[in-house]
């Protein structure tokens, strides 16, 4: 008498179980979103940011790099460029490792030509 019992309580549970499937995903959907917009969409948005940055570099800027080196560029390649750190002191670095344009070549001449 037990296992018909039981067998019984299992097929009810089963058909409740059928209604209550997309309702249990709903919470997994809405955390998606939630993590989508609070973390993946500015991250995309901040990498593209240093992107534009990295292709408009040119000679003259005035860059730090990631490992902090403040410098002038002085050449730029494709994937390297080579920056002056110091007086006849030049590295070259992956275009990738500058972090933040401290001045762009053209505020340096604009700001020559108001001392001058």
């Amino acid at each position: 008498m037990i296992n018909i019992a039981y067998a019984m309580g299992q097929g009810g549970g089963a058909a409740g179980q059928g209604a209550g499937g997309f309702s249990s995903l709903i919470p997994i959907i809405l955390m998606f979103v939630i993590f989508y917009f609070l973390l993946i969409r500015p991250q995309q948005k901040k990498s593209k940011e240093h992107r534009e940055m990295i292709n408009r570099l040119k000679k003259g800027d005035r860059i730090i790099t990631s490992g902090g080196l403040h410098g002038l560029v002085t050449a730029v390649s494709e994937t390297t460029m080579t920056v002056e750190i110091a007086d006849k002191v030049r590295v070259k670095i992956a275009r990738g490792n500058v972090s933040q344009v401290i001045q762009s070549s053209s505020q340096i001449q604009e700001s020559k030509k108001k001392k001058g």
